[in-house]
């Protein structure tokens, strides 16, 4: 859930549990140049800026709490999972429908995690460089690290965490992202997944300034088959990340008695 707008910032949009999420590629006028190799070095593709979601989703909506869609056709999960996560889907959209969200963990200030943090509601800035590729959410300053060519460790040799241990590689103009050890209690849109989980994104430059990360979960004990879907980006090289640490006692909105979300009265808005 998201309410919408943030005036202090030009992302016009906070998360309040559900990324954002474009399930088109984002639209290219032109591909992206391949890797290219000079002498005995490989040359791949820069991505490094200040990226929006792209197209923006929440053109022309303001001062509303929003409920985005599951991105692509939703997980194919097994039972018992599936009907559980229906009803919780359910109950979310009649409180939603009702003016009352319900509570979440980015309501409550914690990180999004993986993939949420792929949602980009607010930008993301991407530094690539040797060895690393780091992401920095705009969104609770958060910070993702993908190790380039380092081996995934065992499963059992990550420690459980919001963004899990990230491991890429370029496959000439794509990086090539797998996750693991991402915390079971983070999910993504209420999603349940198990510690075997693995998150494998393929993300490229698509044309000048657009970007696309195609993001696939698999999950053997919770999926029937692999949910895949996309995110779409454009990088904005005149936007300056801010620093951004969520308080409990929020300026627009007010947690009830009951657990659920409401916004704040003008008298009430400091």
């Amino acid at each position: 859930m998201v309410f919408h707008k943030f005036t202090m910032l030009t992302a016009v949009a906070f998360s309040l549990g559900a990324c954002a999420s474009v399930d088109a590629k984002a639209p290219s006028t032109a591909q992206a140049a391949p890797a290219s190799v000079a002498g005995d070095r490989v040359e791949v593709p820069n991505i490094t800026g200040v990226w929006e979601i792209y197209p923006d989703p929440f053109a022309g909506d303001e001062n509303v709490f929003l409920e985005l869609p599951v991105p692509g056709d939703g997980p194919n999960l097994k039972e018992p999972y599936a009907k559980e996560w229906k009803k919780l889907r359910d109950e979310r959209d009649a409180l939603l429908k009702a003016g009352t969200p319900r509570v979440d963990p980015s309501t409550q200030c914690l990180p999004e995690g993986m993939p949420m943090i792929m949602g980009a509601i607010f930008p993301l800035e991407i530094l690539q460089t040797p060895g690393q590729v780091t992401v920095l959410a705009e969104f609770l300053t958060q910070t993702r690290r993908i190790y380039l060519d380092k081996p995934m460790r065992a499963l059992d040799e990550i420690n459980p965490s919001y963004y899990g241990f990230s491991s890429a590689k370029w496959e000439g103009d794509t990086l090539v992202v797998t996750t693991k050890g991402v915390k079971e209690d983070v999910l993504f849109f209420e999603i349940p997944h198990s510690r075997e989980m693995v998150i494998t994104e393929r993300i490229r430059l698509t044309g000048p300034d657009l970007m696309e990360d195609v993001i696939t979960i698999e999950d053997p004990v919770m999926l029937e088959e692999p949910y895949t879907f996309t995110y779409g980006y454009r990088r904005n090289p005149e936007y300056e990340i801010q620093e951004y640490y969520c308080e409990r006692t929020d300026p627009l909105f007010k947690i009830t008695e009951d657990g659920t979300i409401e916004m704040k009265t003008a008298d009430e808005i400091e």
